[in-house]
């Protein structure tokens, strides 16, 4: 006599339901719905969780093809190009790479960024922050202890505030770019990077490209 548990019956509407929400195939979503007995919000949870295995995995291969991505905004006052690499040519212009090239470039746009990733912080930087929150906690008369974890804590705000990987989607702020990338390398089965953008402003000297503006008379 078997002794195996019968299946879940999970309605196809319920399916359908969370691949529109996350974008995952039909037995991957059903998998994950049979596995958290039905709970759209935790099998949410379980796609990420094997979207970010996936993609971790993948990150080691090189990837060198992409596409340059722009957005203009703000009556061509603002303009952000970048550039988004994977593994092929035929990823690269597939329609949901080039609407990520789109929807990153415009966010750039929306919260302009300073860094890629949290590793491209320059050591001066970071102890120049450093040094200016722990002056900021110290002068409220906060025991060292509670300065170091004040200092942790606004660190990692001003990662989040800073680097493009740990922004929250302007479009979704209930994922980070970071995590946005992730979910394409789970669609798409390449490796997906941002390497680098350039964020102009009518006005403005930019950060990384561009010559600088003419002075006023």
């Amino acid at each position: 006599m078997s002794t195996s548990k019968p299946v879940m019956e999970i309605p196809a509407k319920l399916v359908k339901e969370l691949r529109e929400l996350t974008n995952a195939g039909f037995s991957d979503c059903r998998a994950a719905l049979v596995e958290t007995a039905g709970d759209v919000q935790k099998a949410i949870d379980v796609l990420r969780k094997k979207g970010q295995a996936a993609a971790a995995k993948k990150a080691t291969r090189e990837a060198t093809e992409g596409l340059i991505g722009h957005y203009i905004h703000a009556g061509g006052k603002i303009g952000v190009i970048v550039e988004i690499n994977c593994e092929s040519d035929f990823v690269a212009r597939t329609d949901a790479f080039k609407q990520l090239c789109h929807d990153v470039a415009m966010h750039i746009a929306a919260v302009d960024p300073r860094y890629v990733r949290r590793e491209d912080v320059t050591p001066e930087m970071l102890e120049r922050e450093r040094e200016i929150y722990a002056a900021q906690a110290r002068a409220t008369g906060k025991p060292d202890a509670v300065i170091q974890k004040i200092v942790t804590g606004k660190m990692e705000k001003f990662y989040e505030e800073s680097c493009l990987y740990e922004q929250h989607f302007i479009k979704d702020e209930t994922v980070t770019i970071g995590e946005k990338i992730t979910q394409a390398i789970a669609k798409l089965g390449e490796n997906i990077a941002i390497r680098r953008f350039a964020r102009f402003k009518v006005g403005e000297i930019p950060n990384q490209v561009g010559t600088p503006a003419p002075e006023q008379a």
